[in-house]
């Protein structure tokens, strides 16, 4: 089972002292062999070659496509914008319940972006080193109710209109099963369920509006090849229990600017459950020196060291204006660190 992959490799490398090395790492492989965001993201061609490149330039443990929270909604008919070299949006547009029953009829299977990234990963299995895992990213319940909605209007409704806000999160679950599946089916072994929308939500209406979803397609994809991780971007701390609760293999996490305490996170986590995490893609790796970015890894991981069930990672998606120095120098120190006995 890729449960059982995924967390056999966590223990193989602790059992010598290391760390798997998994940065949220995608974006600036488009620039290693000159294409565009845009470009990448509509061709299934373009998107593998700068995947390729990205394991052949840094050889992460876990690789990933490009971040892109617009897929599913695109697939349902939402208007979206592509910009040339940023990841596509879903900007606020009208919608109503209703627009349920036409949605229903959609089969997003033959969407050309939605395909495209089943394509994608259809080459990632077949192109990609076998050390190397293969995941996949999905929209979360509640983030692609709030992209079908409108940000303000989910947010509203998780107090003044939980009835219609429920009825949009079952659908928005059962597209996204649906997707999970063409994923698994083209060679996915790992599925990161993405919920940035959800951390402006109390503990409460984080249960009733994403967690409990997820634990819904968690338990869809146990009986599968394949591994679940939740990430929530920003500060999630009251967050973690519901997070873990959903009985995902794995919580990927923000950075300590952003207010997550990792250590902390850690300690109170069941030994079978990872955490990944969580420097900081916007700051000293985008904008300082290698030597800067090697020494923050390395604190990181030594804050770290007692934790068996770490995996070193990034708080979120690496901007594809990143130094491929600094890159290599986050690769260096997870590479080179070792736990003391």
């Amino acid at each position: 089972m890729a449960r059982k992959t995924l967390y056999e490799r966590v223990q193989a490398a602790d059992a010598v002292g290391r760390r798997l090395v998994a940065p949220l790492l995608g974006f600036p492989g488009v620039r290693l062999v000159g294409s565009t965001v845009k470009l990448a993201q509509q061709n299934h061609g373009e998107h593998f070659k700068a995947i390729k490149e990205i394991c052949e330039t840094f050889s992460p443990d876990l690789t990933f496509p490009l971040m892109d929270l617009s897929v599913e909604a695109n697939a349902l008919g939402r208007y979206t914008l592509f910009p040339k070299e940023e990841s596509a949006v879903v900007p606020a547009d009208s919608y109503s319940v209703e627009e349920l029953v036409a949605q229903a009829r959609i089969n997003i299977a033959f969407d050309s972006r939605l395909s495209g990234y089943v394509e994608t990963m259809k080459l990632m299995s077949l192109g990609l080193p076998a050390n190397i895992l293969r995941g996949a990213y999905v929209t979360g319940p509640y983030s692609l109710a709030a992209l079908m909605m409108g940000a303000d209007e989910a947010a509203m409704a998780t107090v003044l209109n939980t009835e219609e806000l429920t009825q949009i999160c079952e659908f928005a679950t059962e597209r996204i099963q649906e997707y999970i599946r063409l994923l698994i089916v083209a060679g996915a072994q790992v599925i990161c369920i993405l919920e940035p929308s959800a951390v402006m939500l109390g503990p409460d209406q984080f249960e009733q509006f994403s967690a409990a979803y997820v634990r819904y397609i968690n338990d869809s994809c146990k009986y599968t090849s394949v591994a679940t991780i939740y990430h929530t971007c920003g500060n999630t701390m009251h967050l973690i229990d519901k997070m873990v609760q959903s009985g995902v293999d794995a919580i990927s996490l923000d950075a300590a600017a952003a207010g997550v305490d990792l250590p902390t996170v850690a300690s109170a986590l069941p030994a079978d459950v990872i955490v990944m995490g969580n420097i900081n893609p916007i700051g000293t790796l985008l904008h300082g020196s290698p030597d800067a970015v090697e020494a923050e890894t390395t604190e990181l991981l030594d804050s770290m060291a007692e934790h068996p069930n770490f995996v070193l990672s990034t708080g979120c998606d690496i901007p594809q204006e990143t130094p491929v120095g600094n890159i290599l120098a986050f690769m260096r120190a997870g590479r080179r660190f070792h736990a003391k006995a």
